[in-house]
């Protein structure tokens, strides 16, 4: 892959979303156990938790064999930095899974997969403290 595609804005881990065949027992389990906090629960099939600083998205559904990882997402600092990273990641062959987009909540992503097929997520948050920026 070539990486001489225009200067892009440093990333930063944002969250990792699980898919949970039961998301009761997990949210349980986060926010009972490993003491999160829910900061967002936008419908019965959702719920983002944080520890303040990490941050872990919990969607209902069953796990494909390879387990039950969804995404991992990662912020960059603004908007045109979504459109920079889409254009150096389409510059280096990279597969992408969903082009960027604006969401309701002001927030901007795209979606490409890394070289084992994980689904990785580049999104601009226009709050810091928005819960997670999932559209």
């Amino acid at each position: 892959m070539s990486t001489s595609a225009p200067p892009v804005s440093p990333l930063r881990l944002n969250h990792v979303a699980l898919i949970c065949p039961d998301l009761e027992a997990c949210e349980a389990f986060y926010t009972g156990i490993l003491a999160l906090s829910v900061v967002w629960r936008p419908d019965p099939d959702n719920v983002y938790l944080s520890s303040g600083t990490d941050n872990l998205a919990l969607h209902r559904g069953v796990a494909a064999p390879g387990g039950a990882l969804d995404h991992i997402g990662f912020t960059v600092a603004s908007v045109a930095a979504v459109d920079a990273w889409y254009a150096r990641l389409q510059g280096a062959g990279v597969p992408i899974a969903a082009p960027p987009r604006t969401h309701r909540d002001g927030s901007r992503s795209l979606y490409c997969r890394d070289p084992s097929g994980v689904l990785v997520q580049l999104m601009f948050l226009p709050l810091p403290d928005a819960p997670l920026g999932m559209p």
